[in-house]
């Protein structure tokens, strides 16, 4: 037969069991929730992810173009330096270093208004390319450095 102990056991085996399933059942929502707000940030910073992406992806081609207009422009310099080698050669080294020897120095300088920034002398396109062949002469080379 049943006695009043083992029924009182039952129940507190039974209560116990009850508060052990609601914790268990709290502990489980906690998780839900927490997976979800995972699954949120997960979202969030995929979006991210993909935002940097084509930012990386836009770098690379503004780069590509920096680096193809620096080739570009050193190209059109090695042309002017070629170009202006070939000019040197043409006229001769010595024929034009003497011309601006020869220029007379008692010239007058000009009047420069207010506004001006600067001087810009009056010569010819031989004096031009004189002045920049002393240096050439030595080297052979210009140095744009």
């Amino acid at each position: 037969m049943i006695n009043l102990e083992q029924v009182k056991l039952l129940e507190s085996k039974v209560v116990k069991t009850l508060e052990y399933v609601e914790r268990l059942a709290a502990e489980n929502t906690t998780l839900r929730q927490q997976e979800t707000d995972l699954q949120t940030r997960l979202e969030s910073y995929q979006k991210r992810i993909d935002e940097l992406e084509v930012l990386v992806v836009r770098f690379k081609e503004d780069q590509s173009e920096i680096e193809e207009g620096i080739l570009s422009a050193l190209d059109r310099l090695s042309k002017f330096e070629k170009a202006f080698e070939k000019a040197v050669t043409k006229k001769g080294i010595h024929a034009a270093a003497s011309k601006v020897i020869a220029k007379p120095a008692a010239e007058p300088p000009p009047a420069v208004s207010e506004n001006t920034c600067f001087e810009i002398p009056e010569s010819s396109a031989e004096d031009d390319i004189a002045d920049p062949l002393v240096p050439a002469a030595e080297g052979g080379e210009l140095d744009i450095f």
